[in-house]
């Protein structure tokens, strides 16, 4: 059962896709909800959309990989409604290109969204968490369980990502506060048309047929009820739930099985 009932949830990234269901899914629920987003086009119809929904719910200009901004976002949002009790670090760039062709500039702004981007937000919201005893949920991804090739530096922010959260989790263990690492599987999402080439420009295409992927909805959901259970870890989809069991065990055997789905997908030479 989920209960968020005044409850603040600020979610990075929460434009489109997974962030904008989330906000969707928690506002249902009874929380205000506030998103960031880089784009004010974009975020200020996103704030329409979810107020017409019934929502309250806000809208802040940020860059995550700025501190600044994420101090700003997490004090506005305090100002704005007294409190914040969930952190969702959803803000996330993606990327396809093998390493030998890429310029490493693609690899330090993956890190800088993806992973410093969550360490800078939650580092400004973590007393007023601390404070509501709330929660900090981040989102990554398979990449992050299981290295995936032509995805080096998502797959190098996502891991560095679930490193700094669970040791997070361990300094936190007696405060009270909820940490809860989500790995989705392939959702249907703007991620990979976003996502950057070997050069950093947006691919703008994306090679997988959305129909068959997970619905951004689906992951909201889940992530809402785990989050309301205060689970640990949350890994969605069954092929990803598979990766990552079977990446225990047999990592040397997933190295071939990797391998050649990527290469099917047209990742790999």
């Amino acid at each position: 059962m989920t209960d968020f009932r005044n409850k603040v949830v600020l979610i990075t990234g929460g434009s489109s896709g997974i962030g904008l269901a989330l906000a969707h899914a928690f506002g249902q629920d009874g929380a205000k909800v506030v998103i960031s987003g880089r784009n004010e086009v974009n975020l200020q119809a996103a704030i329409v959309e979810l107020q017409t929904a019934g929502i309250m719910a806000s809208g802040l200009v940020a860059d995550v990989t700025k501190q600044e901004d994420c101090q700003d976002l997490v004090s506005k949002t305090v100002s704005l409604f007294g409190q914040l009790d969930v952190l969702i670090n959803n803000a996330g760039i993606s990327m396809r290109a093998m390493f030998l062709d890429l310029d490493l500039v693609v690899l330090e702004q993956l890190m800088a969204t993806n992973f410093w981007g969550s360490v800078y937000c939650t580092k400004a919201a973590l007393p007023h968490i601390l404070a509501s005893k709330g929660h900090i949920v981040s989102i990554s991804s398979i990449a992050g369980l299981r290295g995936l090739p032509g995805r080096t530096g998502y797959s190098a922010s996502k891991a560095a990502l679930q490193g700094f959260m669970e040791a997070l989790r361990v300094e936190l263990l007696k405060t009270g506060v909820h940490v809860l690492m989500v790995y989705p599987g392939y959702t249907a999402s703007n991620i990979r048309k976003a996502a950057l080439n070997k050069e950093g420009a947006t691919q703008a295409e994306n090679p997988l047929d959305e129909a068959k992927l997970m619905p951004a909805e689906v992951v909201a959901k889940a992530v809402l009820n785990a989050t309301a259970v205060r689970k640990r870890d949350l890994v969605l989809t069954t092929q990803g739930k598979m990766t990552a069991f079977l990446n225990k065990f047999i990592p040397g055997i997933m190295d071939g099985v990797v391998y050649s789905f990527m290469k099917r997908e047209g990742d790999l030479r």
